[in-house]
């Protein structure tokens, strides 16, 4: 049985008192938790379960909306970006890295044809499944923070323009102006420092794959030998370097590739680029940028794989001074040429992806 208890005009929740055999109780049912009772007559039925129906919220609208964010529109365009461009340059990426660390020849035909011979054409593809794994989050957490951290020292330079803080030393009050940062170069050293800390172990796993493939098949077997022998810091080797290259590379890539962006717009006063115009900017800003930072990426590369070799230099410094003993001050450059060939088509094909990437999920329709 079920009746409604008596309620007040001063009273805001309805009571019900339900029972049946040796069971009573009491339901308190708020209007806006929108539950639905079953009709009287059905308690009543013999055999009929009583039934309390509860009707869940629709996240449907509030998912949307979350998808058309500028934010999540980044984060997609720079991982679509980086997968579709990584899939088409993996092997100049396979020869450079075998250069870089001194496997095989020292020119680049030459080391494409061992590849060939040794492997075959799968193998200037070796490491490419460890690679696209990598790429996508990487470069959808890079141009993402890249964007965030742009728009967010913008804002700062804006609101403190007038009322900037200060420090007062001794006698000696000075004006710290967030204009003294450029939000752009701020942003670039942000994005590549936190890509860098969100998928290092990702790297560690492609190198070997690529430079080892006998002694690394697979990337299970790959990363249980690596656990192993060093356990989860084997996975983070090398992570220092990386970082110390990392920052004048990626603050570079993202000023330089900006900057004559737009300083090309102005001049021939336009509003934005066209694709090949995007292409050749975004080649040039990586020439750049790999040029600075060539030498401390030639010192990374042999820290991350030295211990393959017998030898790992201690640190960065050291692993230097062994180029530089060793080869001299060219050896800082070896696999530049082939680096090159890799770097400008890459930059300049993920620019492109990313901006047309970025017109497809936020151009069309306003983004929240």
């Amino acid at each position: 049985m079920i009746q409604k208890a008596p309620t007040h005009s001063n009273k805001k929740k309805n009571y019900y008192l339900m029972g049946g055999g040796d069971f009573y109780g009491a339901l308190i049912a708020p209007k806006e938790a929108e539950l639905e009772l079953a009709k009287d007559s059905d308690f009543h039925l013999p055999n009929k379960r009583n039934q309390l129906q509860l009707q869940l919220p629709d996240l449907r609208r509030p998912f949307s909306d979350f998808l058309r964010t500028r934010e999540v529109g980044e984060f997609l365009s720079g991982a679509l970006a980086g997968a579709m461009t990584k899939a088409v340059l993996a092997p100049l990426e396979t020869i450079r890295t075998r250069m870089v660390v001194g496997v095989g020849s020292k020119h680049i035909y030459g080391s494409f044809v061992e590849v060939i011979e040794h492997q075959g054409w799968q193998g200037l593809w070796a490491g490419n499944g460890i690679n696209m794994i990598r790429i996508v989050p990487t470069q959808a957490i890079e141009f993402g923070t890249f964007e965030c951290v742009k728009r967010a020292m913008t804002s700062a330079q804006e609101r403190w323009k007038e009322d900037c803080p200060k420090v007062q030393i001794g006698n000696v009050s000075v004006n710290i102006s967030l204009s003294w940062f450029s939000p752009i170069a701020v942003a670039g050293a942000a994005a590549g420092i936190v890509s860098t800390l969100a998928c290092h172990p990702l790297e560690v796993l492609k190198d070997r794959l690529t430079v080892s493939p006998d002694v690394y098949p697979t990337l299970g077997i790959a990363v249980q030998k690596m656990y192993k022998d060093g356990g989860v810091g084997a996975l983070y080797a090398g992570i220092t370097p990386t970082l110390v290259g990392m920052l004048p590379y990626s603050t570079c890539y993202y000023f330089m590739y900006e900057k004559m962006k737009k300083q090309y717009c102005d001049s021939q006063k336009k509003e934005s680029l066209s694709r090949p115009e995007m292409l050749f900017i975004g080649a040039l800003s990586g020439l750049t940028a790999s040029t600075i930072s060539y030498p401390l990426e030639v010192a990374r590369k042999r820290l991350m794989v030295g211990a393959l070799q017998g030898k790992c230099p201690p640190h960065m410094v050291a692993a230097l001074s062994d180029v530089l003993r060793d080869e001299g001050v060219l050896g800082l450059y070896r696999g530049w040429g082939a680096s090159c060939l890799k770097v400008m088509p890459s930059s300049g094909i993920t620019w492109m992806f990313y901006e047309a990437w970025k017109d497809i999920l936020l151009g069309s329709r306003p983004a929240l």
